[in-house]
């Protein structure tokens, strides 16, 4: 026969697991420099800006 398995070692193994891996995309996400995000923001704007600009005055209405 088999050991005996230990089901809250292995619940706990697999949260801490977890818990790692929130970490880590955390890190990715907010742990980045203040400049890096304002260039991020800054482009998000002038994409912004570019496709407001390009935006039809009267959409048409209906099928016609």
């Amino acid at each position: 026969m088999s050991e005996p398995v230990n089901l809250n070692k292995f619940r706990k193994a697999k949260a801490k697991a977890e818990k790692e891996q929130k970490a880590k995309e955390n890190r990715a996400k907010f742990g980045r420099p203040k400049a890096d995000r304002q260039l991020d923001k800054a482009r998000a704007d002038k994409l912004s800006k570019l496709t407001e600009g390009h935006r039809l005055k009267d959409a048409p209405e209906g099928d016609g």
